[in-house]
């Protein structure tokens, strides 16, 4: 009987589509990857690397404080570890709560905020100081809001945060807030609206929208006034005006930004991105934007 011979090409056939068609698809992606890297590649370079010590490897938040020296937090402990990048050593570490999530920190002056991925800040004043002063403030948010970026605008007096996740309006606008330091109120509205579903976000769409961009940490360029929303997930780095208008998106390479989870910059407007460790040291890379 030829049945089973004919059953036979007919399944090496299928087979031999299905291989062909992963192939293929292989192949695009890899493609794909490719020209995305010389574009990432093209739109910054790394001028310097700090590897950070084991205890950070899980660093969630930097604040650049001088020319050596970064304040930074990691997600599961309540100090503030003061990192030098000469000695590459941490020279001191504040305790201001027990273990918890952390995600960023702002600094004004003598002044640290904390947040914590439930939308807990955490004031410590004069933190310097062994006088130091510890409270804490509510914002609109919870857990289902998965909490991580934090900012200290000087101009304004206030701080700006923004949902990773969900957010309290639309699926498809992902919004920055202000809590003005005077009230510790947060507005709910925003200062900025992001339209996830513009043109510039064509190559990170996710089936779920709110999460084509999830705000892993939020910086103010002291000389421009210019805000950058950083996203660790699909790692890329966002630009907009003080008004909050989207001006330039830059996709940043996987390779280089294993987990990106804090931005700071220093008093000239140089760029400092933190990754957590993956398949290497957790560190800091002063990045050159072009």
């Amino acid at each position: 009987m030829k049945t089973p011979k004919i059953l036979f090409l007919i399944s090496i056939l299928v087979v031999s589509v299905i291989v062909a068609f992963f192939v293929n698809k292989r192949i695009a992606s890899q493609k794909k990857t490719i020209i995305l890297e010389k574009e990432f590649t093209s739109n910054y370079s790394i001028e310097n690397t700090y590897h950070l010590p084991a205890i950070l490897e899980e660093v969630s938040g930097i604040v650049w404080l001088s020319n050596n020296t970064f304040a930074c937090i990691q997600d599961e402990d309540g100090f503030i570890f003061i990192y030098d990048t000469k000695q590459n050593a941490i020279i001191e570490n504040i305790k201001f709560a027990g273990t918890g999530d952390y995600e960023d920190l702002a600094i004004n002056n003598n002044d640290v905020y904390v947040l914590r991925s439930d939308g807990l800040i955490f004031e410590i004043l004069n933190y310097k100081s062994e006088n130091r002063t510890i409270s804490t403030f509510k914002t609109p948010f919870s857990e289902a809001n998965n909490m991580e970026s934090l900012t200290f605008d000087t101009l304004n007096n206030r701080l700006l945060i923004a949902p990773k996740d969900i957010d309290l309006g639309q699926k498809h606008i992902k919004c920055i807030y202000e809590i003005p330091i005077a009230t510790k109120l947060m507005n709910t509205i925003s200062i900025a609206k992001i339209n996830l579903e513009a043109n510039e976000f064509k190559e990170f769409q996710h089936k779920k929208t709110h999460k084509t961009l999830r705000p892993s940490a939020i910086a103010i360029n002291p000389i421009t006034q210019d805000i950058y929303v950083l996203d660790a997930k699909n790692p890329k780095l966002l630009r907009l005006n003080s008004k909050g208008e989207l001006l330039k998106m830059y996709a940043l390479n996987k390779s280089e930004f294993a987990q990106p989870e804090g931005i700071t910059f220093d008093n000239e407007g140089n760029l400092y991105i933190s990754n957590e460790a993956a398949n290497n040291w957790a560190n800091i890379l002063e990045v050159h934007l072009k």
